[in-house]
């Protein structure tokens, strides 16, 4: 598995498969091909589908267009073999798999620098056994395979994660698009001051989980978790819990790093990409990865994180990937309101427990492969089916 860096991508959303990624693909291309004087960019399957509500040309003509001309050409009834997400600059055919990585599929260049291993281990199953043996928790794990660095890192993640709910809260207004959807988080924050504590902690989370998809939805800076879509889950969690509860820095860096392993399992066996397994595997996902985080923050054992991971993924099994006009707003941004609560309901149920359960977060991750795969195209961010098809 790679590094946590991978999961873990600062940036400016609204997509990072269909914004970033190819974003990324045209400067990759673009190094490769100094000399290059026009580009032709064919964008296929759900690229295609959903890539104007995206502003996949955008990302990409901001990169190519002072170079020299730009034509690109949209094919969304064409899927190309190894993922959804396919496109061609040129003669160059590469992929956007999903958290804003690129793949050249079964035919690599060159061009795309390669990434090393840094886990030996890739199924949770397997490190929660080493955690186990050795009396270590998950991120001592993750501080054992990575470099020194990656918790300068993390901390930088966990810095651009508060920025982006503390913008998102003071931002008021429509979001961009043919929908002119209001932003609420601003307003779910006033009304949650005025709650008795208990309601208050969930409107609370929804506020900081809408505030950072509001944010990404107007193209803000925010971090894949594992994905831009999916950027509000655990930023909506781990804001919640350093205010409400006075964790200190360095326990939420831990939480961060069980979370990213999580989410590095899921990638590495699975995806993470909504045009490949619909939302489970993005919301689906940061829900898993927040509801881990939450229980490693209130002492959970790996087999009782592991069981709120479990549980995270599980429920969301199935779950489509239908944006209205292809824009990353509905269902989109409540969806991650709905997962950030429902992450700290799974740490609380496996807090009640002992960590045994009969499924496995291994098996459910295998099955959560099987269904997106089983899922017809129209499910899976190509704005042709489910809520789609309601239109503005």
């Amino acid at each position: 598995m790679k590094s946590l860096r991978e999961i873990f991508r600062i940036g400016k959303g609204p997509s990072s498969s269909h914004t970033m990624g190819p974003q990324k693909a045209a400067q990759t291309y673009l190094k490769a091909h100094p000399d290059a004087t026009r580009f032709h960019v064919t964008l296929y399957g759900s690229l295609a589908a959903t890539g104007k509500g995206h502003m996949t040309d955008v990302a990409i003509k901001e990169v190519l267009e002072p170079v020299g001309p730009v034509e690109i050409e949209w094919k969304p009834s064409v899927f190309l073999p190894f993922h959804p997400n396919g496109m061609r600059i040129n003669d160059w055919v590469v992929y956007s798999v999903g958290g804003g990585a690129l793949s050249e599929g079964d035919h690599p260049t060159g061009l795309l620098p390669a990434s090393p291993d840094v886990y030996g281990l890739h199924y949770l199953a397997d490190i929660k056994g080493w955690c186990e043996d050795n009396g270590c928790a998950y991120w001592e794990y993750v501080d054992r395979c990575e470099k020194s660095d990656i918790w300068d890192y993390l901390r930088e993640v966990w810095t651009a994660m508060q920025e982006s709910v503390e913008r998102g809260i003071n931002h008021e207004g429509r979001l961009p698009g043919p929908l002119n959807l209001q932003r609420k988080a601003s307003t779910y924050f006033v009304k949650a001051k005025g709650y008795k504590p208990n309601l208050q902690t969930r409107a609370l989370v929804y506020a900081y989980a809408l505030a950072v998809s509001e944010e990404n939805a107007s193209g803000g800076t925010i971090v894949t978790a594992p994905t831009c879509g999916s950027c509000g889950v655990m930023p909506g969690v781990l804001y919640h819990l350093a205010t409400g509860h006075n964790f200190s820095e360095e326990k939420i860096l831990h939480a961060i790093a069980t979370a990213g392993l999580i989410g590095d399992i899921v990638k590495e066996n699975a995806s993470i990409s909504g045009a490949d397994v619909g939302c489970q595997g993005e919301v689906g996902v940061a829900c898993a990865m927040a509801s881990a985080a939450a229980c490693q923050l209130f002492g959970g054992s790996p087999s009782q994180i592991e069981y709120a991971a479990e549980m995270g993924l599980e429920h969301h099994l199935g779950m489509t990937c239908d944006p209205v006009c292809g824009l990353v707003q509905i269902p989109c941004i409540e969806r991650n309101a709905f997962a950030a609560t429902r992450a700290l309901d799974c740490n609380l149920y496996a807090a009640f427990s002992d960590g045994k359960h009969r499924v496995s977060f291994d098996r459910v991750v295998e099955v959560m492969k099987q269904t997106g795969h089983d899922l017809p195209s129209l499910y899976k961010e190509t704005g042709e089916g489910g809520l789609a098809k309601i239109g503005v």
